[in-house]
């Protein structure tokens, strides 16, 4: 078999979380080949794509054999053991040399038959009389759950024969006098009391553990207010074991528990679907995808054609369908659904509980799942030529625009107006060619609307091209500063190359706006479109009619990519200048309080409020605040103030 380069399928480094989670190493045709947990997802995938000569030979093998890679996010690292060994038995992948033996998992099981119940590690067949709990990945996860659990339950864990030597010898083990078993051996407690230990026990890993934790901590509020502060921190250490046990529980659903759990993550064209397939309480499998949507559909239209399409074929609903939004028409799908599986089907969303983190979980990786997919499709050097090819053809351009710029206005009530310019180039994020506009309007105080703002900021961005271009003989533009990450010496022209094709984020009216602004300025060789973002319509000046791309198109995914960005950088940049606006408070108003002697007033008070209340004297205590300017701050303080943001200090109206 021909080795294959592991830099052919290495995901971009940042499109790896950094979350805990499960991955899979799969081969050409799709076989999964290795199975893997990590605490850290992107560090510990890093690590398989280093030099081939620095790995383990085996490593090498495996990352040689392989073709693709993917992973699974989830909460925590003990679900990431949980799910990797259900995926190693489910896939049994050549490369887990060490789990492929075929014993069985290994349960935490009370034997409730006994007279003394006691709890242990059992594996193979189940047998009557015995509650089991699991399956678990490891049998040392069972025997450290139990050693935080026998702190507040302290059921019997010993073997018959350890017990029958203590009873004879009539004294306790070790975990008798540290208070980890109630030493029934020898008559410590009765039989009642121990099967009270037992019930307790088994009522908490059933799921009752708010009762136990909300029981813990009352006694622990007691005693500290009794100030027997060393039965206080054993009973905060108590519930800190629980806690973790709780934590250690996430993944685990009933025994009872046989659902389809569907995550969605979308954005105008494309939607991301990831599915747990959960069997007798236990995530045994996982699948996803990336639809086009070529319709414009709400959250309940798509949901419905989900389970639509994914239940026509042989797949068979099981008993309960968990779905983050409730389909359109839910009574004819559950019937539908109902004829499909010869039984019973419900469909419904998760609220609270267990179901419901789980679900959280699988839509984070819904969302990493649609962000990577975008991701490799933008980076990819065939898309890219493809998106500037159809957007040449569909505009009908002269030439492919290899430079893009696209401009959106961001605002809060008309205040504090700012526009954005961002750069693709090559269908790639220019972004030490971004830039932001501080929008002033022919009084100062802002543009009377969107449109008056876009004609600004194009007019003066084409001002500065022309002036750059007009300060040197050959045209090329002047120099004027260092850009982000370049040293002395490295030159930038700003806004000395012209655009291919000009996008402006509206419909009709903002390309009328800026159709103006570039003819009043003689631009006549930009090409200018419109993004509407409802029905990412494209509009072109003059024209009574927008064009419509294929939804599926790359073209329109660039365009797409170019608008986002840019609605970004915009609110970013109004953030920015809203906050240094908030700066603005009742010292403004007060003669002689200058920047410096305002910052330390704040440092001595910290707010108006406090200024208010402050006497004279108290005012005039702090350093270059004099008795006079003392009394004026009082005055103006008396007369109201406003809620402000100085620097990091909040001060309160």
């Amino acid at each position: 078999m021909a080795m294959t380069d592991p830099s052919s399928y290495r995901p971009p480094p940042g499109a790896i979380p950094t979350d805990p989670g499960v991955y899979r190493f799969r081969d050409a045709v799709g076989r999964v080949i290795y199975v893997g947990k990590a605490k850290n997802l992107r560090a510990r995938l890093g690590n398989y794509f280093q030099p081939l000569d620095s790995l383990h030979p085996r490593t090498r093998q495996m990352v040689t054999t392989a073709a693709g890679v993917d992973w699974t996010v989830v909460g925590t690292e003990v679900e990431a053991l949980a799910l990797e060994y259900t995926w190693i038995k489910q896939f049994e992948p050549r490369f887990n040399v060490k789990y492929r033996d075929d014993k069985s998992y290994p349960y935490l099981a009370v034997t409730v038959a006994e007279p003394f119940p006691r709890a242990q590690v059992m594996r193979g067949a189940k047998r009557k009389g015995v509650k089991y709990y699991g399956p678990f990945g490891h049998a040392w996860a069972i025997r450290e759950t139990l050693d935080l659990l026998t702190r507040v339950f302290p059921l019997r864990t010993c073997s018959a024969t350890v017990f029958r030597r203590y009873q004879a010898q009539g004294r306790a083990c070790l975990l008798g006098y540290i208070e980890k078993c109630s030493a029934p051996c020898v008559g410590r407690v009765t039989e009642a009391e121990h099967r009270r230990v037992v019930d307790d026990f088994i009522a908490f890993m059933d799921g009752d553990s708010a009762r136990f934790l909300a029981a813990i901590e009352a006694a622990m509020a007691q005693a500290a207010a009794a100030e027997d502060f060393e039965r206080a921190a054993r009973l905060r250490d108590d519930a800190a074991a629980l806690s973790r046990v709780v934590e250690r529980n996430a993944v685990v659903l009933s025994e009872q528990t046989d659902a389809d759990l569907f995550a969605i993550a979308q954005d105008q064209l494309e939607a991301a679907i990831q599915v747990f397939f959960i069997r007798r309480g236990r995530v045994t499998g996982q699948r996803g995808w990336i639809v086009e949507k070529v319709e414009d559909l709400s959250d309940a239209e798509l949901t419905a054609s989900l389970l639509q399409t994914v239940y026509s074929g042989e797949d068979q609903a099981p008993r309960e369908i968990l779905v983050p939004t409730p389909p359109a028409g839910l009574a004819q799908l559950t019937d539908y659904l109902r004829v499909r599986r010869g039984g019973p089907v419900t469909v419904k969303t998760p609220r609270r509980g267990a179901k419901r983190r789980l679900a959280e979980t699988l839509q984070k990786n819904a969302d990493q799942a649609l962000a990577f997919h975008k991701l490799r499709r933008g980076s990819d050097l065939t898309s890219r030529s493809q998106a500037l090819k159809e957007l040449q053809e569909a505009l009908d351009l002269d030439d492919a625009p290899l430079r893009i710029e696209c401009y959106d206005i961001s605002h809060t009530g008309g205040a504090a107006q700012v526009g954005s310019m961002v750069v693709f180039e090559d269908g790639l994020a220019r972004k030490s060619e971004y830039r932001h506009f501080n929008v002033r309007g022919p009084d100062g105080l802002g543009a009377a609307d969107d449109t008056a703002a876009m004609a600004e900021v194009l007019t003066r961005r084409f001002a500065r091209q022309t002036a750059a271009n007009e300060a040197r003989p050959d045209g090329g533009g002047q120099p004027d500063g260092i850009g982000p990450g370049q040293t002395p010496g490295q030159e930038r022209r700003r806004f000395a190359y012209p655009p291919n094709l000009l996008v402006v984020d509206g419909g009709a009216p903002q390309v009328g706006a800026a159709a103006k602004a570039l003819k009043d300025l003689g631009v006549a060789d930009v090409a200018l479109i419109g993004l509407a973002k409802r029905l990412e319509e494209v509009w072109r000046p003059g024209e009574a009619f927008p064009v419509i791309l294929p939804r599926g198109s790359d073209g329109l995914f660039l365009l797409q990519r170019v608008r986002d960005e840019a609605h970004r950088f915009a609110i970013t940049a109004h953030r920015k200048r809203r906050s240094k606006a908030m700066t603005r408070s009742a010292l403004d108003a007060v003669a002689g309080l200058g920047p410096a002697k305002q910052k330390a007033l704040l440092a001595r008070f910290g707010s108006v409020k406090r200024l208010r209340a402050a006497s004279v004297e108290e005012l005039a205590a702090v350093r270059s605040i004099g008795p006079k300017l003392a009394e004026r701050i009082a005055r103006a303080l008396a007369d109201g103030g406003t809620e402000v943001l100085a620097g990091d200090e909040k001060l309160e109206r």
